[in-house]
């Protein structure tokens, strides 16, 4: 997979710009072609099976700009039903496409689906996995990026070029026998490792890391200044993400441009991205190391749980040795962390997809309108069964997705009594989501009793992260928010033992899902949805389900024989206008060789 990418090949986008019936001459078409299916690899040194796009793992990039419409054809190629999703990818009025079982029916082994929206008003760094069955934890994952209009500036200058690095934790076992031990009850252990970018640590100890281990090299320029779009695409692990000798000068995380500060190593926690600039101003004597880290973990026991790659200068003299760059030293500082989260705000004057500032919605000054308090704890038992919940409830999925159920009016397929705070009751294992109001503004507080940290994630939308603390949470805490330059994002941190509170403007119509993003508390039911209804609907605030929306459940039987086609076959009726396209493009390619 080609992880830098200084500028982006004309052969590349010959298959994916058209102008389809649906869309404007100002909104271009990007389409690709996923099959997902497994391959053997041993990115640990063990031979396991991993999910790999188009043959490779981690998967391709999906690279467009703003207001691009998108269609993704996913062949599923594995033994079992699929459905990808795009972590951060807003959907707007389009909850239909965003690939969760609330809102799609999954699509069969030998079966296609393709996913069709429009990345309206977004801009940043992001990443598409699949979301059922615990597959991320084999794979299946790769970089979604969503780049500036040329008539909006990015506010630091054009870097040399992007560089995608995804780090995560990682087993040897594959996900069936993973989601087994969670089924039975068993805890999933230690990790064996944490990759990057699909590959193993480089060997910086012969005692810790075998020989023969496929590591990534990064190769750089001296001089040059890079943009590093870095994801944690991990199961539970919140990893220190550092490169020796270099500071990284963080500039954007999850489609929001942030105050530029300079970090000698930073904490992602599960499902997060970030982008850092990163200048290549040290000498060329030797390679640095780029490491990965387990964060929050008693370091003794999980030394081995630590990712290395190479950053190879192209003067470069000589191989990377000696020990790694220390982990944070923060032993007897719990706050250091907290503080460093604290430390990201937002760039209130640049603009992002648009070109108003970011710091133009007023936030601070809007009446919330409801308040939820979302507890989360350690694993329950429920029907003699471990279970992870969210006040009390551990979420199962329904059988028919909520929209779905309500346009074919299919009843008692979800309940709408999602509790807004914790209440005090046995646990139970329910299918309730929260009925939220169309144009409120909500504030939503996670409190995490649990002893491991939580990400918490919502698609749809972006929240402002207003405030986070040890302790409970209580009503005096608001003096502490951030109402100027909260950071926005889609998903924050919840330390343990603490809260983290978020303030959402409810204006994305559709079914939206809440969510523990440590992939063994979801499997565990530690989610619910967001249901956002306009009474008034016309038609303009969420479209109709798609022509070859898929159905399972209670409606199975409206399930028709699937005739495959490809991501291009919806250009049908525009294929003299490719034709001219392709032959434009090849002209200029042709006069640029």
């Amino acid at each position: 997979m080609p992880l830098f990418r200084p500028v982006l090949s004309l052969f590349y986008l010959l298959p994916i710009i058209f102008l389809p019936s649906f869309c404007s001459a100002a909104d271009p078409y990007a389409s690709y072609e996923f099959r997902v299916s497994y391959i053997t690899a041993s990115p640990l040194g063990v031979p396991q099976k991993v999910i790999a796009v188009n043959g490779n793992f981690p998967g391709p990039p999906i690279n467009v700009t703003t207001n691009y419409n998108v269609a993704v054809n996913v062949w599923n190629d594995l033994d079992e039903n699929l459905l990808m999703t795009w972590s951060g990818i807003q959907m707007r009025r389009n909850s239909w496409q965003d690939g969760v079982l609330g809102t799609n029916c999954p699509i069969p082994p030998k079966w296609n689906w393709t996913y069709q929206f429009q990345v309206k008003d977004q801009i940043g760094s992001f990443f598409y996995f699949p979301s059922i069955n615990f597959q991320k934890a084999s794979g299946g994952f790769g970089p979604f990026v969503i780049n500036n209009r040329d008539i909006i500036p990015i506010p630091f200058a054009q870097p040399e070029g992007d560089i995608f690095i995804m780090i995560g934790d990682w087993f040897t076992r594959d996900h069936t026998a993973l989601r087994a031990d969670l089924s039975s009850g068993k805890e999933l252990g230690i990790p064996d490792g944490v990759l990057i970018n699909g590959k193993g640590p480089y060997q910086y100890n012969a005692t810790l890391v075998p020989a023969g281990i496929q590591y990534e090299t990064i190769r750089v320029d001296p001089g040059k200044t890079y943009r590093l779009r870095v994801h944690n695409v991990g199961i539970s692990t919140s990893l220190n993400f550092r490169i020796q000798s270099h500071n990284m000068l963080l500039a954007e995380t999850e489609g929001h441009y942030t105050v530029m500060q300079n970090y000698t190593d930073f904490d992602i926690h599960v499902g997060q991205s970030y982008s850092f600039l990163v200048t290549m101003d040290q000498n060329a004597s030797t390679d640095y190391y780029i490491v990965a880290s387990a964060r929050f973990v008693n370091e003794s026991l999980w030394q081995k749980v630590t990712g290395v790659a190479i950053l190879h200068y192209s003067n470069s003299k000589g191989p990377a040795t000696g020990p790694l760059p220390d982990p944070p030293n923060d032993f007897y500082d719990k706050e250091r962390s907290m503080n460093q989260a604290r430390s990201v705000r937002q760039n209130v004057s640049a603009s992002g997809a648009r070109p108003n500032p970011q710091g133009s919605f007023h936030y601070g000054q809007i009446n919330v309108t409801q308040t939820y308090l979302l507890k989360g704890e350690p694993l329950v038992t429920i029907n003699k069964t471990a279970r992870a919940t969210f006040n009390g409830i551990s979420f199962i999925p329904p059988k028919t997705p909520i929209r779905l159920a309500d346009q074919h009016k299919v009843k008692g397929a979800y309940k709408l009594d999602f509790p807004d705070m914790p209440l005090n009751r046995t646990p139970r294992a329910d299918i309730s989501i929260i009925d939220a109001a169309y144009k409120g503004f909500i504030e939503v507080i996670f409190q995490n009793n649990d002893s491991i940290i939580h990400s918490v994630h919502l698609d749809g939308y972006s929240f402002f992260v207003v405030g986070m603390g040890y302790g409970d949470w209580s009503e005096d805490k608001r003096g502490s928010y951030n109402k100027w330059d909260a950071i926005t994002r889609s998903t924050s941190q919840v330390y343990p033992g603490a809260w983290t509170a978020v303030l959402i403007s409810l204006d994305n119509v559709g079914v939206w899902n809440l969510r523990a993003e440590n992939l063994d508390r979801w499997y565990l039911g530690q989610e619910t949805y967001l249901r956002i209804v306009n009474p008034e609907e016309n038609g303009k605030t969420e479209m109709a389900a798609p022509s070859n929306v898929l159905y399972c459940g209670a409606l199975q039987s409206l399930q028709k024989e699937q005739h495959h086609g490809n991501a291009n076959s919806i250009f049908k009726g525009h294929s003299k206008l490719f034709i001219t396209l392709l032959m434009a493009l090849l002209n200029v390619a042709f006069l640029l060789s």
